[in-house]
């Protein structure tokens, strides 16, 4: 571990109020580049070119795209007003992903201009009767609880960009709010073991996609001696479709890191104390990282830390003046 530093467990968000990676597969590194693409395009409020790149991604995976990337090019094409390819893709969801989140696409105001569309309500009420039936295989008990955990996790931890902004790295505001969220970990994670420990690593048939989040999100913000504990456990969920790939390549990067290791996929990113500039901690291999990150379906490495202004490039192979793809 290097000094004068802060590590920083990090998970990718997407843009249209989604808020886990979901239905990851092996896609081809240039889908990735067009997905970030339609992102950048769609935070410049370029809409319909923000469609196309998405269009564009979905062509080279023959067809095929994530549940969060089909759902965001719908956000684009409603918002592009081109209602047509906005439905070919939530009709996309519905019919190949059992789309099911009714609750969110009725309030999400990037679908505005298709409220009015004849064939919206028929969709919606679709997507409610794939809700109905995966809500029936359900442990409602452990849906609600994951539901409070999750939040917990979450809402504080929301707001350490904000308070190191204002109050700065070393500031006792910044220690203040991590003891507070270290004080919540530690609560849900009592309450994340007993999940474990009684049912082993349960899949989003019976929590809900958030509710199987959740679970890595506890684990991962555990101590080392926890995450050694469940890892076995979360690489044979994964292995069952019962947990994200892209999840647990955030946790063997960290479980690399602490063993003194090198990291696999690039995900850790560590920030200087005294500059406070951020930096990728140490990779394995790191010509092929994004061929390993595409596997797992991650986006290319140069992608993902651009939100910490980090500008990065694949370094060639040595001894090769070729640029590994």
């Amino acid at each position: 571990m290097l000094t004068n530093s802060v590590k920083l467990i990090i998970l990718g968000v997407c843009f249209c109020a989604l808020s886990f990676t979901a239905n990851a597969q092996n896609f081809p590194i240039q889908y990735h580049r067009y997905i970030h693409k339609a992102d950048s395009l769609y935070q410049a409020k370029n809409y319909q070119a923000s469609g196309m790149a998405y269009s564009n991604g979905f062509k080279v995976a023959k067809g095929k795209g994530t549940y969060t990337d089909r759902y965001n090019a719908a956000c684009s094409w409603a918002l592009a007003n081109v209602p047509d390819s906005a439905f070919a893709s939530l009709e996309y969801l519905v019919k190949k992903l059992d789309y099911s989140n009714s609750n969110h696409l009725f309030r999400d105001m990037d679908m505005m201009s298709l409220f009015s569309d004849k064939r919206w309500l028929p969709l919606l009420k679709r997507v409610n009767g794939n809700r109905i039936v995966a809500e029936a295989g359900y442990n409602m008990p452990l849906v609600k609880e994951l539901d409070t955990i999750y939040r917990d996790d979450q809402n504080s931890r929301l707001k350490l960009d904000s308070v190191q902004k204002k109050f700065g790295i070393n500031s006792k505001e910044l220690n203040d709010l991590w003891a507070a969220i270290n004080s919540k970990d530690s609560v849900n994670l009592i309450k994340v073991e007993a999940i474990l420990d009684q049912y082993g690593w349960l899949g989003p048939d019976i929590i809900g996609r958030a509710g199987n989040m959740t679970l890595f999100l506890v684990i991962q913000h555990a101590d080392k001696d926890t995450r050694t504990k469940y890892l076995p456990m979360m690489r044979e969920a994964v292995k069952k479709g019962q947990a994200e790939a892209p999840d647990l390549a955030l946790m063997e990067d960290r479980a690399a890191l602490e063993a003194g290791n090198k990291q696999l996929y690039g995900s850790q990113i560590g920030q200087d104390t005294k500059t406070g500039k951020y930096y990728i901690d140490p990779i394995e291999d790191e010509p092929n990282v994004n061929n390993r990150r595409a596997a797992v379906g991650l986006a290319p490495l140069e992608y993902y830390v651009q939100q910490w202004g980090i500008v990065y490039k694949v370094p060639n192979p040595k001894g090769t003046g070729k640029k590994v793809k």
